[in-house]
């Protein structure tokens, strides 16, 4: 390929008598060459940074939430086409490096990072002010450490891209380690808190903040077991403006978008056009030819919907009284045909719900349930960062530190708002269990849990216990499914990755 390339070049030479024959910067249009200018231009470059997580998304619950036990699927006999076999196999941990939905985690990673890291390499040259490109260089840190720390986390260590790729050379990259990519992480994520200015006003635009790169490197240090280093940038975080809402059913209304309790959120946008709407509720809802009872518009979700369906172990894991558990999950009540289409008679609570008779009741992720107009069009945005969060991560770096009294006040803040009865007097060990717990039911369904179990080290027992039970109803599952090693751990570098660059290995128990 490279000798043709040049082979055509030279060709070229010959047949012109012009050196602007291959002029590659028309002067009437932007291109590379002429666009990265202006504050405005790189504040584009930095939007279009943002976007890919907005698709990230869109496979994000499989390989997270699906993966942890928190939420399942409807399981379709009449459809056992490749998109929904690929999906279900992340969930059941029968993955293989072809599947696209694991893979295009990985693809919509690398394509933020691809447009962060143009941004990181041209804005020096740039001739606006000083601050302004501190902010932009410094979002765009943000957002490359952002997906690195994704990245390691499912892939383990992944080729380390800092710079912008102009050459066939430069887009073929061997593995770099775990620690040499958590290592850019944190340097990212610690330029981005030193550069990046806490929220203006609430709500807030949208765009990272010193806030969500705090949050951000805080997490990274309680992966690594750094529990003085988390403490010390969560603490900082209450002089920023951020604070809990006084009810947990109001995080997540849309009328409170970016609110006092979001630190980092991506942003979706309801409208007929542009294409920045989401659609969670019609994907997470049981598939039925008319979701009017629950989302007060009339469409036939039976070609994308029942997926991420609440799990009953997660159910049955709140505590008596716990207001998060009928925030965060509804009842879609009705009875199935012959096709397995769900026809819904009754939207109910899931609170101490007992089906009528000859109905069943199939549950649903209710936190993404809004108002809006038009069907598969909607407001919400997705939480990736919440001050409850960091209140929970800060009670768990106090607890390894034998700060037991610190922790139980930080994680009673966040209980007193779910209407459950303050803890105190427990030990070291009983409390992290209690954490554990209500990280659990706090960030429920906002993708948090399968990174929990792995970096807490209770990912293989927690889900090989999980599918056993799950295997004694679901008689579809197969004898590898819930087989969790060490191996499972990780998802597979994309086969088709490794087609195309030689110097990519494989994850072990790959093939």
């Amino acid at each position: 390929m490279k000798k043709l390339f040049i082979l055509i070049l030279i060709g070229l030479s010959a047949s012109s008598c012009k050196k602007t024959f291959l002029e590659l910067t028309p002067q009437d249009q932007y291109s590379p060459g002429n666009f990265y200018n202006t504050e405005a231009q790189f504040r584009q470059a930095v939007n279009a940074a943002y976007t890919p997580l907005r698709a990230l998304l869109d496979n994000d619950y499989f390989t997270a939430e699906g993966r942890s036990g928190n939420t399942h699927y409807e399981y379709n006999q009449g459809n056992r086409g490749t998109a929904f076999l690929q999906r279900e196999n992340i969930v059941d941990f029968t993955d293989d490096p072809t599947n696209a939905y694991s893979n295009a985690v990985y693809f919509h990673c690398y394509s933020s990072i691809a447009k962060a890291n143009i941004v990181i390499e041209r804005i020096g040259a740039a001739t606006f002010a000083t601050t302004a490109k501190n902010t932009l260089e410094a979002e765009a840190k943000f957002l490359r450490a952002w997906n690195y720390f994704r990245l390691v986390r499912y892939f383990g260590g992944v080729p380390l891209y800092l710079n912008e790729v102009k050459t066939a050379d430069e887009a073929f990259l061997p593995r770099a380690t775990a620690e040499q990519v958590y290592a850019q992480i944190i340097a990212d994520a610690q330029d981005a808190v030193n550069k990046l200015a806490p929220p203006a006003k609430f709500p807030q635009s949208g765009t990272a903040t010193k806030g969500a790169a705090t949050m951000l490197l805080a997490e990274v240090y309680i992966t690594q077991k750094k529990w003085a280093e988390a403490e010390a940038l969560l603490n900082t975080l209450p002089a920023m403006g951020y604070q809990l809402l006084n009810n947990y059913a109001d995080v997540f209304s849309t009328a409170n978008k970016n609110s006092r309790e979001s630190i980092f959120e991506v942003q979706f946008l309801e409208g007929l056009q542009g294409g920045q709407q989401s659609n969670f509720i019609y994907l997470f809802l049981p598939r039925t030819t008319n979701t009017t009872l629950i989302t007060g518009i009339a469409t036939n979700n039976t070609g994308t919907g029942g997926w991420n369906t609440p799990s009953l172990d997660l159910i049955n894991s709140y505590e008596a009284n716990d207001k998060r558990k009928d925030a965060s999950i509804g009842m879609a009540e009705g009875t199935y045909n012959s096709s397995k289409v769900f026809t819904i008679s009754a939207n109910k609570s899931v609170v101490n719900y007992t089906p009528a008779a000859g109905k069943v009741g199939v549950p649903y992720i209710k936190k993404y349930l809004n108002p809006h107009s038009n069907p598969n069009n909607t407001n919400d945005n997705w939480p990736i960062y919440r001050y409850a969060d960091a209140l929970l991560l800060l009670a768990e770096a106090q607890n390894e530190q034998n700060n037991t009294d610190l922790a139980l006040l930080n994680l009673n803040r966040v209980r007193t708002r779910a209407g459950l009865p303050l803890l105190s007097g427990i030990s070291q060990t009983v409390l992290r269990g209690r954490i554990a717990q209500d990280r659990r039911s706090e960030l429920a369904f906002e993708n948090h849990q399968w990174f929990d179990l792995v970096r807490t080290g209770t990912a293989i027992t927690t889900m090989n216990a999980y599918g056993a039970k799950l295997k004694t109803t679901n008689t579809y599952l197969t004898t590898d499914s819930y087989q969790v090693t060490n191996n499972r751990l990780l998802f597979p570098i994309p086969q088709s990755e490794r087609e195309i660059n030689p110097q990519l290995t494989q994850n072990p128990g790959y093939f």
